[in-house]
């Protein structure tokens, strides 16, 4: 582990094994907790301020949303990564997400359109600088840019779809968050995609929109660098759906 992790846990909502569970999910998808780390529950003890008890508890439940991997008697460890891995988080997000988003622009209506574009200003606003400055405006960045991707979605109806979604946008930022440390983010060509579906989706042109979130969705996990090849990792054929 190469960057600092935990602290202890603040008074607020939420049990304790919620809020350490969070915070070491956390943790792992920004890349404190490296992949295929081992986790020590004498050392997370240290680090967060919490009983084995409370530890082992949230680590199980990291364990069922896919995060940790329980290894029997020898405890647990953060979920390796591997192209093929990244390749099924693809497709999922892509399936889920552009699913929701046809879901959102059947049913649009003025507070969706306000959550949209209030979502987007804020990101626009930020990307104008982040290039120049991305140490400063990174983890910015990143909220606000899942933010405008939660806004475009936010019109589903569907608890279950909203809940996986948010299973495979967490495991692909993961892989972007590690990509991160070793090689440059395209966000000018990100923000000329997110342009696209504010404008496609404020039109209602679903076919349009979908298409474009596809298409964002692979290229970002094309930049890791893990993606085994570009017909693999998506289905880029899908253009006349919803």
């Amino acid at each position: 582990m190469d960057t600092d992790i935990g602290s202890a846990p603040e008074s607020g909502g939420g049990t304790l094994t919620e809020i350490i569970q969070d915070r070491i999910r956390q943790d792992i998808i920004l890349g404190a907790l490296q992949p295929a780390a081992k986790l020590r529950l004498e050392h997370l003890s240290r680090a967060y301020g919490a009983s084995v008890g409370t530890l082992r508890e949230s680590l199980s439940r990291l364990a069922a949303d896919g995060l940790v991997v329980a290894e029997g008697q020898r405890g647990f460890a953060v979920l390796p990564v591997s192209p093929e891995d990244l390749r099924e988080i693809t497709e999922m997000r892509q399936l889920l997400e552009c699913h929701a988003l046809r879901q959102s622009i059947a049913k649009a209506d003025l507070d969706w359109e306000a959550r949209v574009v209030g979502a987007y200003h804020k990101l626009s606003k930020v990307e104008a600088q982040v290039e120049e400055r991305p140490d400063e405006f990174g983890d910015v960045w990143e909220r606000y840019n899942e933010e405008f991707h939660a806004a475009l979605i936010s019109n589903s109806s569907s608890r279950w779809l909203t809940l996986f979604h948010k299973a495979m946008y967490d495991h692909s930022k993961r892989y972007r968050m590690l990509s991160l440390k070793t090689r440059p983010f395209p966000r000018s060509q990100s923000a000329q995609e997110h342009r696209q579906l504010l404008d496609a989706a404020l039109e209602r042109d679903v076919h349009r929109a979908v298409d474009v979130l596809a298409r964002h969705i692979l290229k970002g996990a094309e930049i890791t660098g893990l993606t085994p090849d570009r017909e693999g990792a998506a289905p880029r054929k899908r253009r006349k759906v919803g």
